[in-house]
């Protein structure tokens, strides 16, 4: 944990919440510290000035007024650690079949500044690394956070190695959205009957058609009826069934699939946290139902 900037509206205590719970609940859970992103890897898909300006504890207060929160050089570390963790969440459901990482899900860092909370997009980069040291020919990007995710869209878009599919509120930030892969853009107060069918409408098409060798998954819960950000519907059990379902339809095609923790908000951090930790252990009881891979190999 970074100490909290003194700047900034962000929360960043549901981090280690999210932990409590997870060890409160008795689940039977691995942690596993992440090493820190490589800056080679940062730099294949966001500018190497922006860069420069993170690990050096200098981005322009424009770009931190974008992000949310002042840059420190305790951010900056854990920035790096985070982004690390979803690289180290895909090796791992390599082998084990899911894995979690219990922060980022970065989806709005754009090429050359940070948004709406996030600083640098470890989807984007985790997809593309994942290319280019071949564990997997397609990656496919599931983003199920309220928020569109497109600085994930903007980063990659053009490329036909990776599809990227965002389900989200139509009219929530940001104002002006990417165009992904696929988006699908919900109308305020979509409750869980209308959302599931939307997802199952159309993500396991993806799968079939896109047939990608690996899933990242943006699983955040702000879709929830009581977030604070949100502008949808969801209850406990619609988030549960959502994210048992698109475990399952990864995991009955042969797929490894890691989740990263994405977005959450609201005035009690730990019943936030409380939302993220049965969404993660929802997944991997989910992920349980299926054989263990023992290796997934290239597609």
């Amino acid at each position: 944990m970074a100490p909290r900037p003194e700047r900034g509206s962000f929360r960043f205590d549901k981090y280690y919440l999210v932990m409590d719970e997870l060890r409160a609940a008795g689940a039977r859970i691995n942690e596993h510290a992440p090493q820190p992103m490589p800056r080679e890897w940062l730099e294949a898909v966001h500018c190497p000035d922006y860069v420069e300006q993170v690990f050096t504890a200098s981005v322009p207060r424009e770009k931190e007024r974008r992000i949310g929160f002042p840059v420190t050089p305790q951010i900056a570390s854990r920035v790096r650690h985070t982004n690390g963790g979803t690289w180290l969440a895909a090796q791992l459901a390599r082998e084990h079949g899911y894995a979690a990482n219990s922060a980022a899900g970065s989806h709005h860092a754009l090429h050359d500044t940070g948004a709406g909370y996030c600083v640098f997009n470890d989807l984007a980069v985790c997809a593309n690394r994942l290319i280019a040291e071949r564990h997997a020919r397609r990656v496919l990007i599931v983003d199920c956070d309220v928020h569109q995710g497109d600085g994930t869209a903007s980063l990659l878009a053009g490329r036909d190695d990776v599809f990227t599919f965002s389900i989200h509120a139509e009219k929530n930030f940001p104002v002006r959205k990417a165009r992904s892969s696929l988006d699908i853009a919900l109308p305020d107060g979509t409750g869980d009957e209308d959302y599931l069918a939307a997802l199952q409408m159309h993500l396991p098409h993806v799968l079939d058609s896109f047939a990608p060798g690996l899933v990242l998954y943006q699983a955040g819960v702000d879709p929830h009826a009581e977030d604070r950000l949100g502008r949808l519907a969801l209850s406990d059990d619609g988030l549960e069934a959502r994210d048992r379902f698109v475990v399952a339809q990864a995991r009955r095609r042969g797929l490894p699939i890691a989740s990263a923790l994405g977005g959450g908000y609201g005035d009690d951090a730990r019943t936030v946290a409380a939302r993220h930790a049965r969404s993660m252990r929802a997944m991997a009881d989910e992920n349980l139902r299926f054989a263990a891979p023992g290796g997934f190999r290239e597609r």
